[in-house]
C-alpha cells in the first residue's frame, strides 16, 4: 500500500497513526504479532529505518510491545501485581485470571554475604538456601526471583519448592504456618543480558526489582526475596497494610 502523507508530518509518524488506528479499530488485536520491520517497509514503499522509527514511538506509547527474536506485538493488558502484607504470586495471577506458573532454574547452598545475613538477621558467612526461578503468568517468563532462606531452619526446601512451586505450602512442610511481608523496597533499572533473555524483553527496557523480607509470626525473617519484574508485563501495586 502506498501510505497517504500528511502534509507536515513526518514519515515515520503517518505510519505509526496508520497503525495505531488499525490497533483502535481492533484490526490488530491485542497479543497479535505485526508484519515484520521488512514486511511493512514493502507496505509501506519506505525504507527499514522509517518503518523502525514508527514502531518505536507505538512502543514508547504503550500500544505494541517487542519479543527478542520474535518481533513486534500489540501490547496485551498489563497485569497489576499487589504487593502489602500478604503476597502470594498465585493469588495475585489468579486475580488477574491469568493462569501462574513457575520453573526452578537453579538452586544450592552458600554463606550468607552481608545483605542476605541484614535481612536474614544472620551473621555474614551463615549458611543459606538459595532458589533462583521463573514466574510465569499464562506460559509467558514475567519475573526471575532468586530467594534465600536460612538452611538452618529449612534444610531441604529447594526439593520442597522444586515438586510444590509453592513457598507457602513448603514453609507449612517445615512448621511456619502463617507469614507476612515485613517489608518491600521497590526500584527500577536495566535488565542484565540474562535477564532480558529469560523474560523475553529488550536490555533497553527496565526491569522493576522487589526486594522483599517475609518474617514468621513471631517477626522472625524466615525469607529474602530479589525478584525482577518485566515491566513490559506488570506494573506493581502497593497495598495498604492496614
Amino acid at each position: 500500500m502506498r501510505l497517504t502523507r500528511t502534509k507536515g508530518v513526518a514519515l515515520w509518524r503517518s505510519i505509526a497513526q496508520d497503525l495505531a488506528a488499525r490497533i483502535d479499530e481492533g484490526a490488530l488485536t491485542a497479543g497479535a504479532k505485526l508484519p515484520t520491520e521488512h514486511e511493512l517497509a514493502a507496505q509501506f514503499q519506505v525504507n527499514r529505518h522509517t518503518v523502525r522509527r514508527a514502531l518505536t514511538s507505538l512502543d514508547e506509547d504503550g500500544l505494541v510491545r517487542v519479543e527478542q527474536g520474535s518481533g513486534w506485538f500489540v501490547r496485551e493488558q498489563i497485569i497489576s501485581y499487589p504487593v502489602g502484607r500478604k503476597t502470594c504470586f498465585s493469588e495475585n495471577l489468579s486475580r488477574e485470571s491469568r493462569i501462574p506458573g513457575g520453573e526452578v532454574l537453579a538452586h544450592g547452598e552458600m554463606p550468607a554475604q552481608a545483605a542476605v545475613a541484614k535481612a536474614l538477621g544472620l551473621k555474614e558467612q551463615t549458611p543459606v538456601v538459595w532458589i533462583e526461578a521463573v514466574g510465569q503468568a499464562d506460559g509467558r517468563h514475567i519475573n526471575v526471583s532468586t530467594r534465600f532462606f536460612p538452611q538452618a531452619r529449612f534444610p531441604r526446601i529447594a526439593e520442597a519448592y522444586q515438586r510444590t512451586g509453592s513457598v507457602t505450602s513448603c514453609m507449612a512442610r517445615f512448621g511456619v504456618r502463617d507469614y507476612h511481608r515485613r517489608s518491600t523496597s521497590i526500584s527500577a533499572r536495566l535488565p542484565t543480558a540474562e535477564e532480558a533473555r529469560l523474560l523475553g524483553q529488550s536490555r533497553h527496557h527496565p526491569v522493576l526489582v522487589s526486594e522483599s523480607v517475609n518474617a514468621d509470626g513471631e517477626g522472625v525473617p524466615v525469607e529474602y526475596g530479589l525478584t525482577r519484574f518485566s515491566s513490559d508485563w506488570v506494573r506493581i501495586v502497593v497495598e495498604n497494610a492496614t
